[in-house]
């Protein structure tokens, strides 16, 4: 089962999607994307976080609401977190995760900490979860068939670039050759390198 929340901070609205408990944010760990940024209270269990990113869209390029909206959202599913005031709430991409063999179930570790950004929550603002909270719905989903079919469609996407690449290849070469003999036929047509009757000692005067 997986949560998703409607974040209205953005235009077009953005889905925000965790898991419902740490057997659920362990498959979500296992098949998330490339495209998917992850967010969790620093230090302290909470509920895992995605939101995922547009295509040529960047980490760097998040908006600020929405990152609000995130880390918002993860101090209220943490059952310390949301107590306190003043806590850190990390966020990395998703390919940052690391999992280790004897790790805890939902537990990760990051590939790179230089990666890792980190926010400062000062306090809860039950404005925002209270509407994030009004767009939350649960759905059963196929979380390995998702990214496998996500693959499927990269693959085809990259295939079909190779084969535009190919053709353009292809006419690019074809026009070359085409110049080459234009250039050639230019040559053989200069003055200097044309003959006449006269140049092959040939005077028609002088046949009898």
């Amino acid at each position: 089962m997986v949560f998703y929340f409607t974040s209205t901070s953005t235009n077009p609205p953005t889905e925000l999607y965790m898991g419902a408990d740490k057997h659920e944010n362990e498959e979500l760990i296992r098949w998330g994307w490339p495209e998917d940024v992850w967010f969790h209270v620093d230090n302290l269990s909470s509920a895992h976080v995605y939101v995922r990113l547009q295509p040529n869209q960047t980490i760097e390029d998040l908006p600020e609401d929405l990152i609000t909206d995130c880390v918002q959202l993860v101090k209220y599913n943490s059952i310390s977190g949301n107590k306190q005031n003043n806590i850190d709430v990390v966020y990395t991409m998703w390919s940052n995760l690391k999992k280790t063999p004897g790790m805890e179930v939902g537990q990760v570790a990051f590939h790179k900490d230089k990666d890792v950004k980190k926010v400062r929550v000062e306090k809860r603002i039950n404005e925002i979860i209270n509407r994030l909270n009004k767009t939350k719905v649960e759905r059963n989903i196929d979380l390995r068939e998702m990214r496998e079919e996500r693959d499927r469609k990269e693959r085809a996407a990259k295939r079909e670039e190779e084969r535009k690449q190919r053709e353009l290849e292809k006419e690019e070469a074809k026009k070359r050759e085409e110049l080459n003999k234009l250039k050639s036929y230019d040559s053989l047509m200069k003055t200097e390198n044309m003959t006449s009757n006269l140049d092959c000692g040939y005077d028609s005067d002088d046949f009898m």
